[in-house]
Formats: structure tokens, sequence, C-alpha cells
């Protein structure tokens, strides 16, 4: 059984290969055009070629940026409040990170690209953010309703109603969780969140037809059986490095040409460190999202049920703003955009947003957190007051 359409694995694999030896040869020219430009010697470059090794080879656990308090914790998440105004007037907002296998502190990266500062600058002064916790032998079979009882246990602590804002996987979450308790959220915001798993030209549709073409998840189980029922964040990690294997090339070979520039290495250590530091995730958890969600679709097919409730999109009547990337190769425009056609909620209250960055640059980018996030959370503060 073939997953929706577009273009194959083999023709997308041979693109990226192109794409590859054309960053690889666009690196290694700019290598030496800086040798030639700075006449470094051939001890200077054999020092730099050192240097390179020793920082793509050396990685740190990452942080987050902003200071805060943890107010709470589970075995799958903490609650980590960064809380400007106690006394404000305003709604609390609660971000979900994504939970793919790297370090939810995305949310805060550093102090010039932090999502939780965007959010408290616009006046959302009362803000909080999950941190979910890397799955262990103990919360290997945690599963969708583990995950909801750890948000629906922290709007609780918030009063019972917020503002609820989802970072690609922490976006379908919380559209699921909007739907189940619509009462519970004041308004709704995810950023490069899958709800339409199938539209637009995704390129995990295409990996997931090529390693699992008879679509029986025999594929996804084999790697979570090899994790004793976890699943190993570095099988994700490399999942995403070969979807644009040749941004990685272009990453490694302009930090050869750039070592000797301190801004440059540090922003790339900055980088490295969250990128290349996974975390494990629960098996049933993982085999939950691509059965129900990647592979058949049922959220915005309205079949999908989480015990006995069907998760209906319909419910959703709040003011909700979606953000989407215009490169964003992971989650393309169309499958964020689909839960505005789905939801209940009045076109007015409706924010539709598309920044020129891609993926990963909705949360950390500059463009993103300058131009685009505050309007949206300009949106979300007009309805929390």
């Amino acid at each position: 059984m073939t997953i929706g359409c577009g273009p194959s694995f083999e023709e997308i694999a041979l693109a990226d290969s192109l794409r590859m030896v054309g960053a690889a040869a666009d690196g290694v020219v700019e290598w030496w055009a800086s040798a030639l430009r700075r006449r470094a010697t051939p001890q200077q470059l054999m020092l730099e070629s050192f240097t390179w090794l020793a920082e793509v080879a050396g990685r740190r656990p990452p942080s987050w940026s902003t200071p805060h308090e943890i107010v709470s914790e589970t075995p799958i998440a903490r609650l980590r409040d960064f809380t400007a105004d106690t006394t404000a007037d305003v709604v609390p907002t609660l971000v979900l990170p994504p939970q793919a296998g790297h370090d939810s502190c995305i949310a805060d990266y550093s102090p010039e690209q932090s999502q939780m500062q965007a959010i408290i600058a616009a006046g959302l002064t009362r803000a909080c953010s999950l941190d979910w916790i890397g799955a262990t032998a103990a919360t290997k079979d945690a599963g969708i309703d583990d995950y909801l009882q750890v948000i629906d246990d922290a709007v609780a602590r918030l009063g019972g109603r917020v503002n609820l804002i989802g970072d690609c996987q922490g976006g379908w979450l919380a559209t699921i969780y909007a739907a189940l308790r619509p009462q519970r959220v004041n308004t709704l915001t995810i950023g490069g969140a899958p709800i339409d798993f199938h539209a637009g030209d995704p390129g995990i549709i295409a990996a997931m037809n090529a390693f699992d073409p008879r679509a029986d998840l025999s594929f996804y189980r084999a790697l979570v059986a090899s994790g004793d029922g976890l699943l190993d964040g570095r099988y994700l990690l490399a999942g995403f490095i070969a979807m644009q294997p040749h941004a990685e090339v272009s990453r490694q070979l302009s930090l050869l040409a750039n070592i000797s520039d301190p801004a440059h290495v540090a922003r790339y250590r900055e980088f490295e460190d969250w990128f290349k530091h996974t975390q494990p995730i629960s098996g049933a958890f993982y085999l939950w999202i691509v059965e129900h969600l990647f592979r058949d679709n049922k959220l915005i097919r309205g079949t999908l049920r989480i015990g006995e409730e069907r998760v209906d999109l319909a419910r959703i009547s709040c003011p909700i703003n979606l953000l989407a990337g215009a490169t964003d190769h992971i989650t393309p425009p169309e499958q964020v955009f689909a839960l505005a056609d789905h939801a209940s909620t009045a076109e007015p209250d409706i924010v539709r947003d598309t920044s020129p960055s891609g993926h990963l640059g909705l949360f950390m980018g500059h463009d993103a957190l300058r131009n685009h996030w505050p309007r949206l959370l300009a949106a979300v503060l007009e309805r929390s007051r």
C-alpha cells in the first residue's frame, strides 16, 4: 500500500545526492578561497583541520537559556515556569515543544533566539513550557494517554485554562488536546505542525513508502525492538540528516572554511550541541504516532480515538494561529493550514502566516522570532486579557 502521492523516495534520494555533491564542491572551494585570502601556511591549514575535526566530534549537552523555575516533574516531562509577572491579568501560556528525539530547549535555544523570550516580550508574561524527558525502561510503554495527562496536569496547575502553543509534534499533540478538552484552551497556536499528514509534498511519507512498502509497520517495530522497547533518538537524527544530506555536508564544510572565525564556530557549536544531542522516545508512543497519524492520517479524517473519545477537530472553536515555513521539507504549509478547514473557529479568529524559513527556523530562526511570532503572539494577547 502506498501512502499519499508525490515524488518517489528514489527521486528524492537522487535529487539530494546531486545537492550533496554540489554542497561538497562549494564547501571545498570556500575553504581554499579562504586559505588563499588569508595566505594561510600549510602548518596553519593542518592546525585548522585538527581544530575542525575536534569541533565536529565534540558535543556538549544543550541547555535552556532564560532564567526560570522547574515547578513540577513526572517521569515523562518537567514543567518549566518562565513567568515574568505573576500579577499580570493575562491567561497563562503553555508551550509544547517537539518530541522527536531532541531536547525541548529548542523553545529557549539561545539568549538571542528564544521562543520563550518572544512570548514574554509580547506581553504574555505568565508563560511555561513542558520539557519532555528522554524515555527510560520505566517509561518505554508510555502512550498517548500519558502524554495528554501530562498536559492536562500542567493546565490544571496553571489555573485550568491556557493559551496552548505547539511546535511541530507538540502542535498536533496540542491540537488533539484542544479537540478533547476545548473548554481548557483559550487560544491554540501551532508552528510547523502536521495536522493533515498527507497534504502537500511530504518527504517523510515518501520515506515511509520506501522503508515500509507493505505498510505493516514491520520496519518501525524492528527499530523499537532493537532498543528493547525504546526508540533510539539517534535513529531519528539519522533520518533528519538523510532527508537533507546536502545541508549536513554544507554545514560541516562551512565550518572548515570559517574555522578561524570565533563567532562562526560559536554559532556552529551552539546548533550542533542541540541537534546532535539525542534522547530516546517511548516505543509505544512512537509506534502509535506512525500508525495512527503518519500512516492512517486519522486526525484529519476524524477517525482518531483516544480511549472512548473521538478526536473531533470541529470541537475546536477558539481562536487559532497557524505558522508554516515556506521551505519546510518536513511539514509543508498545507499540512499546517489544514486545521483551519476542519476547526469550527470563525474566519476572523484565524491567523495564518508563512515564514520564508525551513522547519527548525520556525522555532529558532531570527526571522521567524522577530517578524512572524510577534504577530501571532499579539493575536494571542488580544484574546488573553
